[in-house]
């Protein structure tokens, strides 16, 4: 081996001890024992077909008004389906997508923008081998007097867009 060959194969042996090293001694984030359960929000009694309308209603408002056609759907506290909308034209996979975000919002109790965070922010790639979890945006609890009463989802836009009216749903539970 000519000595440039040695010189190379001595810096990229130097350059993973380093690296390897410095990725070695970084605390794992993940080993951080919180003080309280996260996302620690009681079930409820479901919500009713009646407003889960009225939820859908103010989301498909919002999204007319920035003519977006999308697909929305409410679930109960159970996770299950009460009502999905399906505005003209919207794409058909995101039927399946807007229930999904609604039950992934209901059973982990939480918004789905946090699992995207969880991946594209932190690197928590793990988040995919949890059972039933869509890291994208536009899943959101509907919470009432601190208990859930279900979830809304919406989807067919940007994760961005599908967001917005999803909350514009949500805004109607208090």
């Amino acid at each position: 081996m000519s000595s440039k060959a040695v010189l190379i194969v001595a810096v990229f042996v130097l350059t993973l001890l380093i690296v390897g090293g410095s990725q070695a001694q970084q605390p794992n984030p993940l080993d951080a024992v919180p003080d309280k359960m996260p996302f620690d929000v009681a079930y409820g009694a479901p919500i009713s077909l009646e407003r889960a309308d009225a939820v859908l209603a103010a989301a498909i408002a919002e999204s007319k008004k920035h003519d977006w056609k999308l697909v929305c759907a409410v679930v109960d506290s159970g996770a299950n389906l009460v009502s999905l909308k399906r505005m003209d034209g919207a794409q058909l996979a995101s039927v399946s997508i807007a229930e999904h975000k609604a039950r992934t919002a209901a059973k982990f109790r939480r918004e789905t923008k946090v699992f995207e965070n969880a991946i594209q922010l932190t690197n928590f790639n793990y988040v995919v081998t949890l059972d039933d979890v869509i890291a994208s945006r536009g899943g959101i609890p509907l919470v009432e007097a601190g208990k859930i009463i279900g979830a809304i989802g919406c989807s067919g836009g940007t994760g961005s867009q599908d967001e917005v009216v999803a909350k514009a749903g949500a805004a109607l539970i208090k």
